[in-house]
């Protein structure tokens, strides 16, 4: 089953960042967030990915054209062009690069690239979030209802910490960052069947989110997969210095690989 990973968004909310490079490729721990998420997948198992560009997408194909070469050490024979390669530990990925353009909107990506894709089932997910989600368990949930597709929904945290306050108006504990109202949320992670791609019907224009998604639910083609742990997207600088935090401290639920 192929992964496919929507890169090809602006990234405004953390501009300090995008201004100079997309999103994805925003780095927690000295890697960009891309390469979080396809660890992830690899790491049960999926290791081919249809990767959908747009915003700076010469910085996404120049990171994995030469991913080989960074992951390797090598031995070059600049007179006659030659190139050993020593201890190589590249991961065994197959990667297809699509720009998608610049101001296509996410379904619009999506139906770009159904030639890839074919007539098969895919996953798909958004290129800025990080989840310590098992997509056996996912994938297994997914073939055992039936749907066009099945959507992770996660309780995103609050925000703020909370008070719990007794009825004399006295402060008795403090909650860090508690679950929000109650309400799932899209956390993407997806698993489509083929005949989801017949539901992005308006071109370059169709945001998946909107008809697309409504659509499928109205038709009653969506089940959600909930998830109770782990899951975080960088939508702002904050968010990005929290995953590092994590990462620096050891303490990145998202990282299930041992290597």
């Amino acid at each position: 089953m192929k992964v496919v990973l929507l890169a090809g968004g602006f990234g405004t909310r953390i501009s300090e960042e995008s201004v100079s490079k997309p999103k994805p490729m925003v780095e927690i721990g000295g890697k960009p967030i891309l390469w979080h998420i396809m660890k992830q997948y690899s790491h049960y198992g999926y290791n081919e990915f249809i990767i959908l560009l747009g915003y700076k997408s010469y910085m996404i194909k120049e990171y994995f054209h030469n991913y080989f070469l960074h992951q390797s050490d090598v031995t070059i024979d600049i007179k006659n062009g030659n190139m050993e390669v020593h201890n190589n530990s590249s991961e065994p990925w197959k990667i297809t690069l699509l720009d998608t353009g610049l101001n296509t909107m996410t379904g619009g990506r999506i139906k770009r690239a159904q030639e890839h894709i074919g007539d098969e089932p895919f996953m798909l997910t958004y290129g800025d979030g990080v989840s310590d989600i098992n997509i056996k368990e996912l994938v297994t949930f997914h073939k055992s209802h039936g749907e066009a597709l099945t959507m992770t929904s996660v309780q995103p945290e609050g925000r703020f910490g909370a008070l719990e306050i007794d009825k004399d108006g006295h402060v008795s504990s403090f909650i860090e960052k508690p679950r929000g109202d109650g309400h799932w949320i899209n956390a993407g992670f997806f698993v489509c069947e083929p005949k989801v791609l017949d539901y992005i019907t308006e071109g370059d224009s169709t945001v998946f989110e909107q008809a697309p998604l409504v659509n499928l639910a109205k038709d009653s083609q969506i089940n959600a997969f909930r998830h109770e742990g782990f899951w975080k997207p960088m939508d702002t600088l904050r968010d990005k210095i929290a995953l590092n935090d994590m990462y620096n401290a050891n303490e990145a639920p998202w990282i299930v690989w041992n290597d």
